[in-house]
């Protein structure tokens, strides 16, 4: 059994949790009601046997230890007078705020043992019933309303006087305070008096020097008159800690962790010290759970965390007893039995010690048996009735108490039978502002208390969410933002963080469930009355005009014995519902919106706002765009980007300043920073789906805003985390690709242009929040739009090279791998970008040079530029081995040799032309780039695209080449032989890099290559045939190379179909050839044999012939 000491909690020794105790299942009067108690929290000191008094002990006369601390006691025994000690009006919160974890889940009630009691009792009393009732998700918070207290500091303050002037005009007229009776603190007197001699020890009365005999009465009625009466806050303190000044002495202590304002709560032993936001406000509003112990009471089907003061004691034969005082000439009657059974039940004691007394003279002791109380002599009651009355007033609560921060009335007029329930919050707003109801504030503490615990869970999930939401939502609706700027602006960043920006919105109806009552715990039918053929004391319609302010009523107390009256059928929802966003930009702008709100707070609050000039929101801050004609070219970004590099660098030193005022480490500073952060991430977001959708000029409106907001994040922060500098490289990597996207599709310029100047309210107002911090100017180099083509270009590769740099100076390459490939990557395609660029630009300047056979420097610049980016590109994707892209870049760079080749042909006339040495220098760089695209590929499997390609380009520069040394030949230089020998070397290594088997679209382009190159060798053999004499071996191996190459140029062009012409000329060029070979042959039978095969060559063009006069056909039919 528990050790439980007597007499109430001792301050300083809070925190010894002690083991939770399962309690048993008692068997009451043949009826079973289930009932164990578990102790989540004691404070009790080590458990005390209770001194057995002796016959005739005078309780008249004080004890020597009346009165004073006591080891037993504790530093409070000297004012808590047992279990008589009168509750605070906000007592449940201060368990609530101890036990976070249980609110709005698994328990049912939370409230003070004294007022469940009295609930239970009320169908057997005809005393008064005034409680406050507010519910969190499906917790009721239970707490005294002590309307006379209330009104005695309604008359001393002017607060209130709209309930008082209610409560007068509907219930009691004449009111006006009463005043405890002699009796009654005479009574308390005695009762004080027993319990200190029960723990004196020696069992004899030691009456107190006369000179503190004045003790006996006057401290008595002092402490009690104290203790009785509840300690009201004010309407509306604001607690120490929500100082707006920045410098108060505890904003130092703040936790943000992990992003919140309030640290993580747990339902844990009290020692853990919990410092959060509103400890400082707990405690001056008597916010304190100062029980002796809390239990978590199972009742039946009812979980009610219990605060109990109860005096326990043990020892001996006896492990644990209440111990009870009665007149032995007043019978023990029902509400004594049941006060006493619901005690011991709650506290899980399983006898009772009661003293009797005549006058103060103690006469008897007797023990009584839990089980047995409810049968004693005049005080018999059914147990199965209480458990009855226990859930029909739980469910008459729950059903009508719905709306989660308001405050709920419970109230039974004095001998009266009819119980009535009113909103107090909806009839506060009715009259006064709603600050004049004082559980305002502590509802919304614990609302977000609660939120925040949900959160902090590391494995919550998600189906939480319209929960948390909806916490929070009702939590915003009772704070006033000049007030509670801190709570306002953490929970508005709290509603932020329920939308996951970092992965796709699951829409699936599994995953939150759909209502369309999102910003209430409960759906609307909820809410409303049940019919009055179902639970008849729900329906007010035959009620009295005067009660139609009431939500609710029970018309008679008795019904509240009648087993499931007041069965609700009304479920609570384990959640709540969560909004569906139906895109990311909805989702970003419900972030983003949230975000706004919690800046709102954080700027009100911070005081210099006097400094700043004044900004109107309805005011566009204008984009600045960056025409043709004012731009300073990538000179002008090189300087900018070093600045930007420089002040990266200054971050890492810890230089920073805020232009508003705001102290480093206060609430506002780490809160803006979350928020900033939030909104920054929110707009990526944006940005990256709005190039999905390749609405570019929208995307780089929302990656200036990210970087601008990532820019007051930087001047605010004085180190930047690593996680924050990723995702800056994620902002300028997109800002880069963005930047491309628009100098690739220039034709929609116009569109984009619109696009980017467009900007909504919440934008403009989240920007002025930015611009009190930070003139957001740092990354403006890389987010203006420019209609410069090259300036684009040469923006998007700094964007790249800046989140390199970021992940070099930082060190975050190795821990990043992923992000600093994708950056390499894109850093060698924005080179080969613009290394085509300038390479296109070479060609046109070539293209457009008229009579000028020099080449120009604009043209040696601009292929030093373009050189200089592919040499770059390929570095960066060798890096990274990526063999393939550094393979196209060997190519490109290829393609570039051969524009320089192409530009230092002479331009003279034809008949002087000559092949060049520059000509042959740069077409063989050309072929080592391209051989070495496939020594970089090593083979076609890798990408056989690529390796088709560099094939085709290889085999082509080749052929262009040899086709050059053939047409113009460099007879200046080289004797025939050489140049001849050169050629067929050229034509055959590109017959060797052209592939006419391999089925493709390129396979025509390759066989009509391979026909023309065997068409020029033969060619080239018949000539030299022609004009060769001398060498007959060398005749003759020319002969033999002529036929052979003109039998292939034959198959190849019959294969195409689509080349007649070339077909027929080399057909007749064999003719001429057959002519050529019978002038030199002597024998008749031989030139004869020679002629049948002329004639067998020149009847085979009939195909031919055939095609050229079916394209006529064709052409003039098109012409008619």
């Amino acid at each position: 059994m528990e050790e439980l000491c007597g007499l109430g909690a001792a301050a300083s020794l809070r925190g010894e949790a002690e083991e939770p105790k399962q309690g048993s299942v008692l068997f009451l009067g043949g009826n079973e009601v289930k009932s164990s108690a578990v102790v989540k929290y004691s404070s009790a000191p080590p458990q005390a046997a209770f001194a057995r008094l002796q016959e005739k002990t005078d309780l008249k006369l004080p004890p020597a230890n009346w009165l004073r601390e006591s080891a037993k006691l504790g530093p409070a025994g000297t004012t808590i007078l047992g279990n008589n000690k009168k509750s605070k009006p906000f007592s449940s919160f201060g368990m609530a705020y101890d036990f976070i974890d249980s609110v709005g889940n698994d328990v049912d009630v939370v409230s003070d043992s004294e007022n469940i009691k009295k609930l239970l009792k009320i169908p057997y009393s005809k005393s008064h019933v005034s409680m406050a009732v507010h519910r969190i998700g499906r917790t009721l918070l239970l707490d005294e309303l002590d309307i006379q207290e209330l009104f005695m500091r309604s008359s001393q303050t002017g607060d209130w006087t709209w309930l008082k002037e209610f409560y007068q005009r509907l219930i009691d007229q004449k009111w006006q305070r009463k005043k405890k009776s002699k009796e009654h603190w005479y009574q308390k007197a005695i009762l004080s008096k027993f319990l200190y001699y029960s723990i004196n020890g020696d069992g004899a009365a030691q009456p107190v020097p006369s000179t503190s005999k004045q003790h006996q009465e006057g401290p008595v009625s002092g402490e009690s008159d104290e203790a009785g009466r509840a300690s009201w806050p004010a309407p509306f303190e604001m607690p120490s800690s929500l100082s707006e000044d920045p410098g108060a002495s505890n904003q130092g202590s703040v936790p943000l962790e992990p992003s919140y304002i309030v640290g993580h709560v747990a339902s844990a032993p009290k020692e853990q010290n919990l410092t959060t936001l509103f400890n400082d406000g707990e405690n001056s509003q008597g916010l304190k759970n100062d029980f002796v112990r809390n239990i978590l009471w199972t009742f039946e089907d009812i979980h009610m965390l219990v605060g109990s003061n109860m005096p326990i004691f043990g020892g001996g034969r006896y492990p644990a007893v209440s111990l009870r005082l009665r007149d032995n000439n007043k019978p023990i009657n029902v509400l004594t039995g049941i006060d006493y059974w619901l005690d011991n039940l709650i506290c899980n004691v399983p006898e009772l010690v009661m003293c009797f007394h005549v006058n103060g003279i103690v006469q008897k002791y007797e023990m009584i048996k839990t089980e047995d109380i409810p049968n004693l002599e005049n005080s018999n009651f059914s147990t199965k009735v209480i458990k009855d009355i226990a859930q029909n007033i739980l469910s008459f609560l729950k059903s009508n108490c719905t709306k989660e921060g308001h405050t709920y009335w419970l109230f039974k007029a004095s001998g009266s039978d009819i119980v009535k329930l009113y909103d107090l919050t909806t009839l506060c707003e009715e009259t006064e502002d709603k600050y004049q109801n004082p559980f305002t504030m502590p509802v919304a503490i614990l609302l977000y208390k609660v939120a925040c615990n949900m959160m902090l869970k590391k494995n919550q999930n998600k189906k939480h969410y319209g929960t948390i939401r909806t916490l929070l939502l009702n939590c915003l609706k009772l704070l006033d933002n000049g007030r509670h700027p801190q709570i306002i602006a953490s929970a508005n960043y709290m509603l932020s963080e329920l939308f996951q920006l970092d992965e796709p919105k699951k829409e699936d109806s599994t995953d939150f469930p759909i209502n369309g009552n999102s910003d209430e715990s409960y759906s609307e039918e909820e809410e409303e009355m049940p019919d009055s053929d179902e639970n008849g004391s729900y329906s007010n319609s035959s009620d009295p005009p005067d009660d139609n302010k009431a939500v609710a009523i029970i018309k008679s107390v008795g019904e509240l014995s009648v087993p499931e009256k007041y069965k609700s059928v009304h479920r609570i929802r384990p959640s709540c519902a969560f909004p569906v966003c139906h895109g990311t930009e909805e989702r970003c702008r419900l972030v983003l919106n949230y975000v706004l709100e919690g800046l709102k707070s954080v700027d009100s609050s911070v005081k210099k706002e006097g400094d700043l000039p004044a900004a109107d929101p309805s005011t566009p801050i204008p984009l600045k765009y960056e025409d043709e004609s004012t731009s300073g070219g990538p000179e002008c970004l090189e300087k900018q980007m070093a600045l930007f590099l420089d002040k990266m660098g200054s971050f890492q030193k810890g230089k920073h300043s805020s232009q508003s005022g705001m102290v480093p480490g206060s609430w506002q500073y780490k809160m803006k920073l979350q928020l900033i952060l939030k909104s920054s991430k929110a707009y990526y977001v944006l940005s990256d789906a709005a190039m999905i959708l390749q609405k570019y000029g929208r995307a780089l409106r929302y990656i200036k805003l990210a970087l601008q907001c990532h820019d007051t994040y930087c001047c605010l922060c004085a180190s930047m985390l690593p996680e924050v500098l990723v995702f800056l490289c994620q902002c300028l990597t997109l800002c880069g690709d963005i930047q491309l996207m628009l100098a690739q599709n220039a034709n929609n310029r116009a569109a984009y242009l619109e696009e980017y100047n467009y900007q909504t309210k919440e934008d403009q107002e989240i920007l002025h929040s930015l611009h009190r911090e930070s003139r957001c100017q740092v990354f403006a180099w890389a987010t203006d739009l420019s209609t410069d083509l090259e300036c684009q270009l040469s923006v998007s590769c700094k964007c790249y090279e800046a989140a390199y740099e970021i992940l070099l100076f930082s060190n975050l390459k190795n821990q990043n791998p992923e992000q600093h490939i994708q950056v390499l990557k894109r850093m060698g395609n924005i080179r080969n970008e613009i290394g085509v660029f300038y390479m296109n630009q070479a060609a046109a300047v070539q293209t457009e040079r008229v009579g000028n056979k020099n080449v120009s420097t604009t043209e040696q610049q601009l292929w030093k530029k373009s050189f200089s980016c592919f040499e770059e590109g390929i570095q960066n994707f060798e890096s990274i081995d990526d063999a393939t892209n550094a393979a196209l870049l060997l190519c490109n760079t290829g393609r570039l040799m051969r524009i320089c080749a192409q530009a230092h042909c002479a331009t003279e006339g034809d008949f002087k032309r000559e092949f060049s040495p520059e000509e042959a220098l740069y077409y063989n760089k050309a072929i080592d780039y391209y051989l070495k695209a496939l020594r970089s590929l090593g083979k076609r499997d890798v990408h056989p695209a690529v390796w088709d390609s560099v094939n085709w380009e290889l085999s082509t520069t080749y052929f262009t080449m040899a086709t050059l040394q053939q047409d113009y030949a460099p007879l200046s230089r080289k004797a025939q032989e050489q140049i001849e020998k050169e050629v067929s070397e050229a034509m055959m290594k590109s017959l060797k890099y052209c592939d006419v088997d391999t089925v493709s679209a390129r396979q025509p382009l390759c066989q009509y290559r391979a026909a023309t190159i065997h068409h020029r060798l033969a060619s080239m053999y018949h000539s030299c045939l022609r004009n060769q004499v001398g060498d007959e071996h060398l005749r003759k191996q020319h002969r033999v190379l002529a036929d052979l190459h003109y039998s292939k140029a034959v198959r190849l062009f019959q294969l195409l179909k689509d080349a007649p012409c070339e077909f027929l000329r080399v057909q007749l060029e064999r003719v001429a050839f057959a002519e050529f070979q019978m002038a030199s042959q002597n024998s008749s039978a031989g030139k004869l044999k020679t002629l049948f095969g002329a004639l067998d060559i020149m009847a085979k063009t009939k195909s031919a012939f055939q095609l050229i006069r079916k394209e006529l056909v064709a052409e003039s039919e098109q012409g008619h």
